[in-house]
Protein backbone atom coordinates (compact mmCIF):
# COMPACT_ATOMS: atom_id res chain seq x y z
CA UNK A 1 0.00 0.00 0.00
CA UNK A 2 1.59 3.72 -1.14
CA UNK A 3 0.59 6.06 1.27
CA UNK A 4 0.15 9.76 0.14
CA UNK A 5 -0.72 12.91 1.86
CA UNK A 6 -1.79 15.74 0.25
CA UNK A 7 -2.27 19.81 1.77
CA UNK A 8 -5.42 20.34 -0.16
CA UNK A 9 -9.17 18.60 -0.16
CA UNK A 10 -9.48 19.84 -3.40
CA UNK A 11 -6.78 18.57 -5.25
CA UNK A 12 -7.02 15.16 -2.98
CA UNK A 13 -10.37 15.11 -4.46
CA UNK A 14 -9.64 15.40 -8.10
CA UNK A 15 -6.95 12.79 -7.21
CA UNK A 16 -9.50 9.99 -5.78
CA UNK A 17 -12.37 10.90 -8.82
CA UNK A 18 -9.97 9.77 -11.38
CA UNK A 19 -7.71 6.81 -10.22
CA UNK A 20 -7.71 4.00 -12.11
CA UNK A 21 -8.79 1.00 -10.52
CA UNK A 22 -5.74 -1.03 -10.99
CA UNK A 23 -3.82 1.84 -8.71
CA UNK A 24 -7.09 3.05 -6.70
CA UNK A 25 -6.66 -0.67 -5.03
CA UNK A 26 -3.23 -0.10 -4.00
CA UNK A 27 -2.98 3.34 -2.25
CA UNK A 28 -4.15 5.43 0.52
CA UNK A 29 -4.73 9.23 0.29
CA UNK A 30 -5.20 11.22 2.92
CA UNK A 31 -5.65 14.98 3.30
CA UNK A 32 -2.73 16.61 5.87
CA UNK A 33 -1.59 20.18 5.40
CA UNK A 34 1.35 20.01 7.12
CA UNK A 35 0.55 22.19 9.31
CA UNK A 36 0.02 20.00 12.22
CA UNK A 37 0.42 16.38 13.56
CA UNK A 38 -0.60 13.66 11.22
CA UNK A 39 -4.51 12.76 11.37
CA UNK A 40 -5.31 10.62 14.40
CA UNK A 41 -4.76 6.79 12.52
CA UNK A 42 -2.14 7.52 10.02
CA UNK A 43 1.15 5.77 11.43
CA UNK A 44 4.02 8.49 10.28
CA UNK A 45 5.78 5.03 9.40
CA UNK A 46 3.27 4.22 7.05
CA UNK A 47 3.37 7.67 4.67
CA UNK A 48 5.81 7.36 1.60
CA UNK A 49 5.33 10.63 -0.10
CA UNK A 50 4.09 14.35 1.13
CA UNK A 51 2.60 16.77 -1.17
CA UNK A 52 3.42 19.97 0.51
CA UNK A 53 0.98 22.99 0.51
CA UNK A 54 0.87 25.80 -2.24
CA UNK A 55 2.39 28.34 -0.25
CA UNK A 56 3.92 29.51 3.15
CA UNK A 57 6.32 25.68 2.82
CA UNK A 58 8.54 27.13 5.28
CA UNK A 59 11.49 25.31 7.52
CA UNK A 60 9.24 24.36 10.49
CA UNK A 61 6.78 22.70 7.94
CA UNK A 62 9.70 20.71 5.75
CA UNK A 63 10.72 19.87 9.93
CA UNK A 64 7.23 18.06 10.12
CA UNK A 65 8.25 16.06 7.09
CA UNK A 66 11.39 14.61 8.38
CA UNK A 67 10.02 12.54 11.14
CA UNK A 68 8.33 10.34 8.74
CA UNK A 69 11.17 7.38 9.02
CA UNK A 70 9.77 5.31 5.44
CA UNK A 71 9.78 8.87 3.48
CA UNK A 72 10.01 8.32 -0.10
CA UNK A 73 9.81 11.54 -1.90
CA UNK A 74 8.62 15.25 -1.29
CA UNK A 75 6.31 16.62 -4.14
CA UNK A 76 5.85 20.19 -4.80
CA UNK A 77 3.42 21.90 -6.45
CA UNK A 78 5.45 24.27 -7.64
CA UNK A 79 8.22 24.58 -10.68
CA UNK A 80 9.99 26.57 -8.63
CA UNK A 81 12.22 24.27 -5.97
CA UNK A 82 14.55 26.21 -4.48
CA UNK A 83 13.19 26.98 -0.99
CA UNK A 84 12.71 23.34 -0.49
CA UNK A 85 16.55 22.31 -1.32
CA UNK A 86 18.38 21.88 2.22
CA UNK A 87 14.85 20.21 3.35
CA UNK A 88 15.03 16.66 1.82
CA UNK A 89 16.07 13.89 4.09
CA UNK A 90 18.68 11.24 3.36
CA UNK A 91 17.40 9.07 0.70
CA UNK A 92 14.06 10.95 0.09
CA UNK A 93 13.43 12.48 -3.58
CA UNK A 94 12.41 16.06 -4.51
CA UNK A 95 10.08 16.29 -7.38
CA UNK A 96 8.39 19.58 -8.54
CA UNK A 97 5.39 21.01 -10.33
CA UNK A 98 6.77 20.92 -14.23
CA UNK A 99 4.36 21.27 -16.41
CA UNK A 100 1.76 22.42 -13.99
CA UNK A 101 1.82 25.51 -14.62
CA UNK A 102 3.11 26.04 -17.30
CA UNK A 103 0.16 27.35 -19.42
CA UNK A 104 -1.31 29.71 -16.75
CA UNK A 105 2.07 31.14 -16.57
CA UNK A 106 2.71 31.90 -20.31
CA UNK A 107 -1.04 32.92 -20.60
CA UNK A 108 -0.06 35.40 -17.49
CA UNK A 109 3.46 36.66 -19.65
CA UNK A 110 1.38 37.18 -22.71
CA UNK A 111 -1.11 38.87 -21.06
CA UNK A 112 1.19 41.42 -19.41
CA UNK A 113 3.12 42.28 -22.06
CA UNK A 114 0.09 42.83 -24.35
CA UNK A 115 -1.34 45.32 -21.83
CA UNK A 116 2.16 46.87 -21.52
CA UNK A 117 2.23 46.90 -25.07
CA UNK A 118 -1.15 48.09 -25.90
CA UNK A 119 -1.73 50.57 -23.61
CA UNK A 120 -4.61 48.69 -21.78
CA UNK A 121 -3.25 49.92 -18.45
CA UNK A 122 -3.24 53.42 -19.38
CA UNK A 123 -7.30 52.90 -20.82
CA UNK A 124 -7.81 51.20 -17.58
CA UNK A 125 -6.65 54.17 -15.37
CA UNK A 126 -8.69 56.63 -17.77
CA UNK A 127 -11.83 54.71 -17.58
CA UNK A 128 -13.00 56.34 -14.17
CA UNK A 129 -12.84 59.67 -15.95
CA UNK A 130 -14.04 58.99 -18.85
CA UNK A 131 -11.08 59.81 -21.00
CA UNK A 132 -10.66 58.96 -24.17
CA UNK A 133 -7.43 59.24 -25.64
CA UNK A 134 -6.43 56.96 -28.50
CA UNK A 135 -2.61 57.48 -29.73
CA UNK A 136 -0.26 55.01 -31.82
CA UNK A 137 1.22 51.96 -29.52
CA UNK A 138 3.74 49.34 -29.70
CA UNK A 139 2.36 45.93 -31.21
CA UNK A 140 3.42 42.96 -29.77
CA UNK A 141 3.75 41.32 -33.79
CA UNK A 142 6.94 41.92 -35.56
CA UNK A 143 8.90 42.74 -32.35
CA UNK A 144 11.98 40.70 -31.41
CA UNK A 145 11.28 39.17 -27.92
CA UNK A 146 14.02 37.78 -25.69
CA UNK A 147 12.53 35.05 -23.27
CA UNK A 148 15.17 34.19 -20.66
CA UNK A 149 14.68 30.57 -19.21
CA UNK A 150 14.44 27.64 -21.57
CA UNK A 151 12.58 25.51 -19.38
CA UNK A 152 9.23 24.26 -19.66
CA UNK A 153 7.52 27.71 -18.99
CA UNK A 154 9.88 29.19 -21.11
CA UNK A 155 9.19 26.97 -24.41
CA UNK A 156 5.37 27.67 -23.30
CA UNK A 157 5.94 31.15 -23.75
CA UNK A 158 7.79 30.89 -26.84
CA UNK A 159 5.27 29.01 -28.34
CA UNK A 160 2.88 31.69 -27.94
CA UNK A 161 4.71 34.45 -28.97
CA UNK A 162 5.47 32.29 -32.37
CA UNK A 163 0.96 32.62 -32.85
CA UNK A 164 1.62 36.38 -32.47
CA UNK A 165 4.17 36.83 -35.09
CA UNK A 166 7.01 37.35 -32.90
CA UNK A 167 10.43 37.31 -33.41
CA UNK A 168 11.66 34.71 -30.05
CA UNK A 169 15.37 34.59 -29.26
CA UNK A 170 15.58 32.04 -26.70
CA UNK A 171 18.22 32.47 -23.72
CA UNK A 172 19.33 29.49 -21.40
CA UNK A 173 22.19 29.03 -18.99
CA UNK A 174 24.07 27.09 -21.94
CA UNK A 175 23.58 27.29 -25.99
CA UNK A 176 22.24 24.42 -27.32
CA UNK A 177 20.17 23.51 -30.65
CA UNK A 178 16.95 21.81 -29.63
CA UNK A 179 14.30 20.73 -32.16
CA UNK A 180 15.67 22.44 -34.56
CA UNK A 181 15.36 26.06 -32.60
CA UNK A 182 18.97 27.94 -31.37
CA UNK A 183 18.94 28.69 -27.54
CA UNK A 184 21.41 31.11 -26.85
CA UNK A 185 23.83 31.05 -23.54
CA UNK A 186 23.58 33.86 -20.48
CA UNK A 187 26.72 34.39 -21.73
CA UNK A 188 25.80 35.93 -25.09
CA UNK A 189 23.26 38.71 -22.99
CA UNK A 190 25.56 41.83 -23.38
CA UNK A 191 25.44 41.40 -27.39
CA UNK A 192 21.39 40.67 -27.32
CA UNK A 193 19.88 43.20 -24.89
CA UNK A 194 20.98 46.36 -28.13
CA UNK A 195 19.07 44.48 -30.04
CA UNK A 196 15.41 42.83 -28.61
CA UNK A 197 12.51 45.07 -27.98
CA UNK A 198 10.91 42.82 -24.79
CA UNK A 199 12.44 40.78 -22.61
CA UNK A 200 10.68 38.11 -20.69
CA UNK A 201 12.02 36.36 -17.46
CA UNK A 202 11.18 33.06 -16.15
CA UNK A 203 13.98 32.22 -14.42
CA UNK A 204 14.10 29.96 -11.25
CA UNK A 205 16.19 31.63 -8.44
CA UNK A 206 19.84 30.47 -7.86
CA UNK A 207 23.46 31.58 -6.86
CA UNK A 208 23.38 32.07 -10.54
CA UNK A 209 19.89 34.12 -11.23
CA UNK A 210 20.13 35.84 -8.07
CA UNK A 211 19.78 39.88 -9.42
CA UNK A 212 21.05 39.05 -12.82
CA UNK A 213 18.78 41.49 -14.05
CA UNK A 214 20.99 44.00 -12.31
CA UNK A 215 22.17 47.91 -12.81
CA UNK A 216 24.07 46.43 -16.24
CA UNK A 217 21.56 44.21 -17.88
CA UNK A 218 19.12 46.87 -17.61
CA UNK A 219 21.31 49.65 -18.85
CA UNK A 220 22.40 47.69 -21.75
CA UNK A 221 18.24 46.97 -22.73
CA UNK A 222 17.43 49.73 -25.83
CA UNK A 223 15.63 52.77 -24.89
CA UNK A 224 11.55 51.91 -24.27
CA UNK A 225 12.08 48.00 -23.96
CA UNK A 226 9.91 46.04 -21.89
CA UNK A 227 10.95 44.34 -19.00
CA UNK A 228 8.25 41.00 -18.03
CA UNK A 229 9.29 39.18 -15.01
CA UNK A 230 7.09 36.04 -14.25
CA UNK A 231 9.82 33.78 -12.78
CA UNK A 232 11.16 34.63 -9.48
CA UNK A 233 11.20 38.42 -8.03
CA UNK A 234 15.18 38.60 -6.64
CA UNK A 235 15.90 37.73 -10.38
CA UNK A 236 15.82 41.29 -10.98
CA UNK A 237 17.41 44.20 -8.86
CA UNK A 238 14.24 46.46 -7.68
CA UNK A 239 16.40 49.07 -6.99
CA UNK A 240 17.92 49.35 -10.58
CA UNK A 241 14.33 48.91 -12.12
CA UNK A 242 13.12 51.24 -10.12
CA UNK A 243 15.68 54.23 -11.48
CA UNK A 244 15.46 52.74 -14.88
CA UNK A 245 11.06 52.85 -14.84
CA UNK A 246 11.09 56.30 -13.02
CA UNK A 247 13.15 58.01 -15.62
CA UNK A 248 10.76 56.35 -17.92
CA UNK A 249 13.54 54.90 -20.10
CA UNK A 250 12.39 51.70 -19.76
CA UNK A 251 8.82 49.81 -18.81
CA UNK A 252 8.01 46.82 -16.89
CA UNK A 253 4.95 44.33 -16.24
CA UNK A 254 6.25 42.42 -12.86
CA UNK A 255 4.09 39.11 -11.57
CA UNK A 256 6.74 39.07 -8.61
CA UNK A 257 8.65 41.55 -6.92
CA UNK A 258 12.06 41.99 -4.21
CA UNK A 259 10.66 42.36 -1.45
CA UNK A 260 7.29 39.92 -2.02
CA UNK A 261 4.72 41.20 -1.44
CA UNK A 262 5.71 44.26 -2.46
CA UNK A 263 5.32 47.06 0.38
CA UNK A 264 2.06 49.19 -0.19
CA UNK A 265 4.22 52.21 0.01
CA UNK A 266 6.73 51.10 -2.52
CA UNK A 267 7.39 53.84 -5.07
CA UNK A 268 7.38 51.16 -7.71
CA UNK A 269 3.28 50.66 -7.69
CA UNK A 270 3.42 54.61 -8.79
CA UNK A 271 5.69 54.38 -11.76
CA UNK A 272 3.57 55.03 -14.86
CA UNK A 273 5.30 52.51 -16.92
CA UNK A 274 5.09 49.74 -14.90
CA UNK A 275 1.97 47.18 -14.41
CA UNK A 276 2.37 44.79 -11.30
CA UNK A 277 0.07 41.28 -10.24
CA UNK A 278 -0.08 40.06 -6.99
CA UNK A 279 2.04 36.70 -8.00
CA UNK A 280 -0.68 35.10 -10.47
CA UNK A 281 1.30 33.44 -12.71
CA UNK A 282 -0.20 29.75 -11.65
CA UNK A 283 -2.96 30.81 -9.74
CA UNK A 284 -5.82 29.58 -11.89
CA UNK A 285 -8.51 26.83 -12.61
CA UNK A 286 -6.92 24.80 -14.90
CA UNK A 287 -4.11 24.44 -12.14
CA UNK A 288 -5.71 21.55 -10.06
CA UNK A 289 -6.71 19.38 -12.49
CA UNK A 290 -3.00 19.38 -14.25
CA UNK A 291 -1.32 18.72 -10.66
CA UNK A 292 -4.02 16.31 -9.79
CA UNK A 293 -2.80 14.51 -13.28
CA UNK A 294 0.52 14.21 -12.11
CA UNK A 295 -0.02 13.28 -8.72
CA UNK A 296 -2.36 10.06 -10.17
CA UNK A 297 0.80 9.58 -12.53
CA UNK A 298 3.36 9.80 -9.92
CA UNK A 299 1.31 7.20 -7.83
CA UNK A 300 1.21 4.64 -10.93
CA UNK A 301 4.84 4.83 -10.89
CA UNK A 302 4.79 4.19 -7.16
CA UNK A 303 2.75 0.85 -7.38
CA UNK A 304 4.54 -0.58 -10.32
CA UNK A 305 7.98 0.43 -8.94
CA UNK A 306 9.06 2.99 -11.23
CA UNK A 307 10.74 6.20 -11.07
CA UNK A 308 9.08 9.09 -10.12
CA UNK A 309 9.03 12.03 -12.77
CA UNK A 310 10.42 15.94 -12.15
CA UNK A 311 12.93 14.76 -9.54
CA UNK A 312 15.34 18.25 -8.74
CA UNK A 313 17.19 16.55 -5.59
CA UNK A 314 18.06 14.19 -3.52
CA UNK A 315 18.37 14.30 0.02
Amino acid sequence: MVTMTIAHSDVLDAVRADLPPGVASEVRLVEWGVRGPLPVGVDPAEVDVVVVPNFAVGAAMFARVTELPALRAIQLPSAGFEHALGHVPPGVVLCNGRGVHDAGTAELALALTLASQRGVVDAVRAMPEGRWEPEVRASLADRRVLVLGAGAIGSAIARRLDAFEAEVVRVARTARDEQGVHVHGVDELDALLPTVDIVIAVLPLSDATHRLVDAGFLARMRDGALLVNVGRGAVVDTDALLAETSSGRLRAALDVTDPEPLPADHPLWQVPGVLITPHLGGNTNATTPRLAALLRRQLGHLVAGEDLENVVARG
